[in-house]
């Protein structure tokens, strides 16, 4: 008899194939968009600020019109995405979602880049990157419930080694086209408008997703996830000319249960959610408090607007690099150690990048910044959908993950008066030490999952 338990059981027993890593890099295309519109807030920095639109962040950082307003704006959109509708992936599925989410921030950037005040596109940037919270969640449940357990590591390395290609993307569009005004029209503008473009092929990725048959058999469709599960099983068999061994349920596993927000503060899940909130306060000043602010850093310290924005495009062609290596080796360590190791990195490294004033010292610490931060990113992103069960993955996920984004919205504040009051050196003390916060909670508080049933997991 068909169930939860057996549809879930059926996934895990699928060997590594095309047929899985082709859903993955659909799921991953959908993301590209994503990550597009979520990095260029660093590189269209300089012409919004050149242009008048916004003062630097070393004139006034804590008002409205400032840099670090278009970055609170960015993380408060986040934040409401990610805590207020998460919830949508788990009652309406994760592939309408998919496909909602995009479609929202790609309209939300286009109306962005037509505004000519700093209010009107902070404004549109918050509405448009509600869409962004909400699709960041999603993809990850999405991901973590449609891979076999044996593969969870590398498809969320492969997944972010695909999302990851857009920042150097980005980074050349804001080298070439912010110092200039194609058609009359700021170049910053153009930058945003191309990526709101991802709203055209979303519908072609869409056609090309099924459901996931876990979130399927969670609201009891059986029988539709048995067939998308039959197809991907016979696409895989197809593709290693092998039989399948036989499925092998989680002994206790529960069939069908409704999940409901409180679940996560059940005595099963409630240590798990207080330590990944504690996290996400504290790992995002690490990860944007480089990410988002590296051009101004640069111009801080008396380098050019062009020259910034060249050697930051040079550093960001290290974006997809981590990733890409870390896929053959993300499920030979453990997760949260993985995690933990390379926070420290970020601190060790961040603290030399701040003490360099050459082309090659700033390259070369900014690109090991990069490629730590990057196998922080996709081993949290995997570790955190991990830790709950399919009934309420995508409503806890937003939620402490919403926890980050809080953080964000006023660490862009404090590492904007960091910079004004003690350089570059004061802000990578300020995220050594929130590093430093992330190692001890994941390192003494986080769970083992690599290679691990979901199922088993959330038991």
């Amino acid at each position: 008899m068909l169930s939860s338990a057996t549809v879930a059981a059926r996934i895990d027993r699928l060997p590594p194939s095309r047929t899985v890593r082709r859903l993955v890099l659909l799921l991953s295309l959908g993301g590209w968009f994503e990550f597009y519109d979520l990095f260029f807030t660093a590189y269209i920095g300089p012409g919004l600020t050149h242009g008048g639109l916004f003062s630097p962040p070393g004139a006034g950082p804590f008002e409205v019109g400032s840099l670090a307003s278009f970055v609170a704006s960015l993380f408060t959109g986040l934040f409401v995405g990610t805590i207020a509708f998460s919830w949508l992936s788990d009652r309406f599925g994760r592939r309408a979602v998919f496909t909602f989410s995009l479609l929202w921030y790609s309209i939300g950037s286009a109306i962005m880049a037509f505004q000519h005040t700093a209010l009107a596109i902070d404004l549109w940037r918050l509405v448009a990157s509600i869409g962004i919270g909400v699709e960041l969640v999603n993809i990850d449940t999405y991901i973590s419930e449609i891979v076999p357990r044996t593969q969870r590591g590398p498809a969320f390395a492969f997944n972010q080694c695909v999302m990851f290609s857009v920042v150097p993307v980005v980074a050349l569009l804001a080298w070439l086209l912010v110092p200039t005004a194609p058609l009359g029209l700021d170049g910053w503008r153009w930058v945003v408008l191309i990526g709101s473009a991802g709203a055209i092929p979303v519908w072609w990725i869409r056609k090309r997703l099924p459901e996931s048959p876990r979130w399927l058999a969670q609201h009891g469709q059986l029988a539709q996830a048995g067939r998308i599960v039959l197809d991907l099983e016979r696409q895989v068999q197809a593709e290693t000319g092998q039989a399948l061994p036989a499925p092998r349920p989680v002994e206790g596993e529960a069939e069908q249960r409704s999940g409901a927000w409180s679940e996560m503060w059940s005595r099963a899940y409630r240590g798990r959610t207080v330590m990944l909130m504690v996290y996400n306060l504290f790992q995002t000043i690490g990860y944007y408090g480089f990410a988002s602010w590296v051009p101004q850093f640069l111009i801080s310290q008396g380098i050019t607007v062009t020259r910034s924005l060249e050697w930051t495009f040079i550093i960001a062609i290290a974006n997809p690099v981590g990733p890409l290596v870390a896929i053959g080796l993300a499920d030979r360590f453990e997760r949260k150690w993985q995690i933990v190791g390379s926070a420290l990195a970020v601190a060790v490294f961040g603290l030399a990048f701040a003490g360099q004033r050459g082309a090659v010292g700033v390259i070369v610490f900014g690109i090991l910044i990069t490629l730590a931060n990057n196998w922080m990113s996709f081993s949290f992103h995997a570790y955190q959908a991990e830790l709950y069960p399919t009934r309420i993955r995508a409503k806890a996920v937003g939620f402490v993950y919403s926890w980050s984004r809080f953080s964000a919205i006023f660490s862009g504040f404090i590492i904007a008066w960091c910079l004004k009051t003690y350089g570059a050196i004061g802000v990578f003390t300020f995220i050594a030490a929130a590093m430093l916060v992330v190692a001890v909670v994941i390192g003494g508080f986080g769970t083992s999952t690599t290679r691990r049933r979901l199922e088993e997991i959330a038991a």
